[in-house]
């Protein structure tokens, strides 16, 4: 994070400046060095530095929360080089030592940046300027004899070294991880502490050989090999005893009997065992989709929807592990390390143990709830609809007549018996997959529409029941009656809001018989038996509610008439016409194109808008031949535009059903031909939820129209279900941002966020955007402020006739040119 690496450098370089100072004032001190000194001042500095390097070089290493953490020779080195150097020289002389051992490590194992090894030596540098003048302030120990006094001032500046170089140290790691600084501190100090003691005496020990006779120093290095061997044979048993301990907390939390609870401890438990920055648990269900548990050090768990895992190769510092049962795969372990060292072979095998209880965890945790599941269905699927998970007409029947009982006699209660209309019509078309989608989308919308005290269930095939409990109890014998019926309108009306079924745009539109009683006057067969003729009379009535009363039984033929009617417009040339309405690039005002809108010049009703037949002709056997029909007009057009010089595309809208027509490429193609208009000028409109649809029909038709070179574009943008994996599996050219959104912006910063995020979609893809409904010059200024390109509304024209665009078009074409430059001269590079 930026905040992070600034801190780390205004500290980084705050440390550096420290020891630059501490090394240059300590080159101005006395030496203190005697006159006939047999060494001489270079030699002494030279050796001081290759001892502080190899202090660093002989390091032993272990991994913490926030990383890998190093503990060295230092303090000896210090006691050593305070005998035979001069003590003004050893902040510089650790500089150099220190920043030479770790380029050297850097180079060879670590890979440290060059920026980290400045850190280092100057956090050393500085560590062993403060331990000087700590032992300076309570000794000379240069060349001085080893006395009481003088071990005690070394001790002191040795203790001062430590404290400041494991602050220094840990404070960093803390700073760069996002960890506690205090826990990190004592774990540096807790795992130093033996080798400090041994640091402390062995420097003291080499400081009373080198008076005594240095060539005693000959016979060190087998006991340091030994104490070094010691210190990580400790080092080392002390981590494995943490190590085991916490796996077998780690792993005893695991047994939990769900899924979530085995994950969460799974995380927790991985996050304290590897010191981890990251966990990721990814876990296979039994419905072949996988759920991802995702924690951190910060405490918080994630949990979200995945795909399954691409097994791609992990990083340096990531350890993954496959979750399997003998054969039976239950999800992957994925552990991101600290990136201060790559995993150790310990730490792949603790990852290989821990997941494989973490896979039997799971796999029982899966099995539980498996058996669960079962014992539950088998009571669950005796009283419910097993499409829907209402409950089935048993359950209606039973339970409304207790119901029943327990209401007073007189308390007043309704029946709606709802019955879904053209239901076979979707099971022809689309398939009995997409009848069984849109009865549990009728049973949803139902279920979120019911209230507390309400019984809703499926009698079977596309009839639903809800029997009303809470009618208002009034003096007026008319009010049940009139709650029940306003009830059942406002329920209509909420289910036919649009809908995506097997990826075709539709209505869900009932028919709803409805009847009213008092508790104690009828049970529920008798109640199903009268709202039955009451649904039948909403049918044949042509509304979409009736109350029960045999006595009305009124006919309307008007929706047949209407198809009749437009069946023989199709055989005129002058009933069904075009209504033309170009968008305007808003920065050079030039036509980006021009839209057919349909509209009927019916000889008895008048002038009828799409809103007025589309709907019925599009759940009719018409629909192909409407459509091709607009496609020939609208080519008509494009090819008298052509002979005028006009250069410009027509976009046609489809509807969804025309997309299930596998023959619906080889008829466009063959308009085209006829009218000798090129593809390209052709773009076909059609709806996000269109796009959205898994149908391999609709991805082949739409796949086959742009291999001809036809263009695409997502009309009511933003408005459905959107998701930009469609622009990954069909090709578009243009987004057409909804008026709805266009209209509101200025006032809402959802609708301004949602046409801002379209334009910026756009541009990343390359695709044209053009915003619908401008009516007004304040919502085109802000569209060219959101980045908006194109537009198109009554801001600009409305819609008008086939014989008027032409002129139109022309004019804004020869209006528009002057205000084009070319990007660049020709010849530029």
């Amino acid at each position: 994070m930026p905040g992070v690496r600034a801190r780390l450098f205004l500290l980084t370089a705050a440390v550096t400046a420290t020891a630059l100072v501490a090394s240059a004032l300590g080159a101005t001190l006395p030496t203190g060095l005697p006159a006939d000194d047999p060494l001489g001042g270079p030699a002494r500095f030279g050796i001081a530095v290759a001892i502080l390097a190899l202090a660093q070089l002989a390091r032993l290493r272990f991994r913490t929360s926030a990383g890998m953490v190093s503990i060295t020779w230092g303090e000896a080195a210090l006691i050593v080089c305070l005998f035979l150097t001069p003590a003004g020289w050893l902040p510089s002389a650790t500089l150099c030592g220190t920043g030479l051992a770790w380029a050297a490590m850097s180079l060879f194992g670590d890979r440290r940046g060059g920026w980290e090894v400045v850190r280092i030596a100057a956090s050393l540098s500085a560590a062993t300027a403060l331990a000087v003048t700590v032992t300076a302030a309570l000794g000379r120990p240069l060349l001085a004899p080893l006395t009481p006094v003088l071990a005690v001032a070394l001790i002191a500046g040795s203790v001062t070294y430590l404290l400041a170089s494991a602050l220094l140290g840990g404070g960093t790691l803390a700073l760069r991880y996002g960890v506690p600084a205090v826990p990190l501190l004592l774990a540096a100090l807790r795992g130093k502490l033996l080798m400090f003691v041994g640091n402390v005496a062995v420097g003291l020990v080499v400081v009373a050989l080198l008076q005594r006779d240095p060539r005693w120093l000959l016979l060190l290095p087998p006991p340091l090999w030994l104490l070094q061997q010691t210190y990580r044979h400790r080092l080392r048993a002390d981590q494995e005893r943490r190590a085991w301990r916490a796996f077998a907390d780690a792993t005893a939390a695991l047994n939990q009997l769900d899924e979530r609870g085995v994950a969460t401890a799974a995380v927790t438990g991985a996050l304290t065992l590897f010191h981890a920055e990251l966990v990721d648990i990814d876990v296979a269900r039994a419905d072949g989709r996988w759920r991802r548990y995702r924690g951190d050090p910060s405490g918080q768990l994630v949990d979200l929807e995945v795909g399954a895992p691409a097994g791609a190769a992990p990083e340096e510092h990531e350890l993954v592990r496959a979750l399997t049962v003998g054969d039976t795969k239950v999800g992957e372990l994925r552990v991101r390390l600290p990136r201060s060292a790559p995993p150790s072979p310990r730490e792949h095998d603790a990852v290989a143990a821990f997941s494989d209880a973490l896979a039997a965890a799971l796999h029982d945790a899966a099995t539980h709830r498996e058996l669960r599941l079962v014992t539950a269905r088998s009571s669950y699927e005796a009283v419910h609809d097993p499409l829907t998970g209402l409950a089935n007409r048993a359950a209606m029947l039973g339970k409304g007549d207790q119901t029943l009982r327990q209401l007073a006699h007189d308390h007043p209660v309704a029946l709606l018996l709802l019955d879904v209309d053209q239901f076979k019509e979707v099971n022809d078309t689309l398939g009995h997959a997409a009848g069984d989608q849109l009865l549990r989308l009728t049973a949803n919308r139902l279920g979120s529409l019911a209230r507390g005290g309400d019984l809703l269930g499926r009698l079977g095939g596309d009839e639903f029941a809800l029997l009303l409990t809470s009618v208002p109890v009034i003096g007026d014998r008319t009010a049940p009656m009139a709650y029940a019926l306003r009830q059942a309108r406002e329920i209509a009306e909420r289910l036919a809001a649009p809908t995506e079924v097997a990826g075709v745009r539709m209505s869900v539109e009932v028919s709803v018989g409805v009847v009213v009683a008092d508790a104690g006057t009828a049970d529920m067969t008798e109640l199903l038996r009268r709202a039955d003729i009451a649904m039948y009379q909403a049918k044949e009535g042509g509304g979409s509610v009736a109350a029960y009363d045999p006595a009305r039984d009124a006919a309307s033929t008007d929706q047949l008439a209407l198809l009749a009617e437009l069946r023989e417009a199709l055989a005129t040339d002058d009933q069904l016409v075009l209504a033309l309405q170009p968008a305007v690039d808003l920065a050079t005002g030039a036509p980006t194109g021009v839209e057919a809108l349909i509209r009927w010049r019916h000889p008895r009703r008048g002038w009828l808008g799409p809103h007025d037949f589309i709907r019925p002709v599009e759940n009719s056997e018409q629909l192909g031949t409407f459509t091709r029909y607009v496609l020939d007009k609208a080519l008509g057009v494009a090819a008298g535009w052509a002979r005028e010089g006009l250069d410009v595309p027509i976009s046609v809208n489809l509807s969804a059903r025309s997309l299930l027509d596998p023959k619906l490429p080889v008829e466009i193609a063959d308009a085209l031909r006829r009218h000798q208009v090129p593809p390209h000028r052709l773009v076909l409109e059609i709806t996000e939820t269109v796009v959205m649809s898994e149908l391999e029909v609709i991805d082949e038709v739409l796949a086959t129209v742009r291999a001809m070179g036809v263009q695409l574009a997502v009309d009511d943008f933003g408005t459905g279900f959107s998701s930009l994996t469609f622009l990954t599996r069909i090709a578009v050219d243009e987004l057409k941002v909804d008026r709805s959104f266009v209209i509101r912006m200025a006032d809402s910063p959802e609708a301004a966020a949602i046409v801002r995020t379209t334009v910026g979609l756009a541009q990343e893809l390359g695709l044209r955007v053009v915003a619908e409904g401008v009516e007004t010059a304040e919502q085109r200024s802000v569209l060219a402020e959101l980045g908006c390109t194109a537009a198109q509304g009554y801001h600009f024209f409305k819609p008008m006739p086939a014989d008027k665009i032409g002129a139109v078009l022309g004019t804004l074409l020869d209006e528009a040119r002057p205000n084009v430059f070319p990007l660049r001269a020709d010849g530029a590079g």
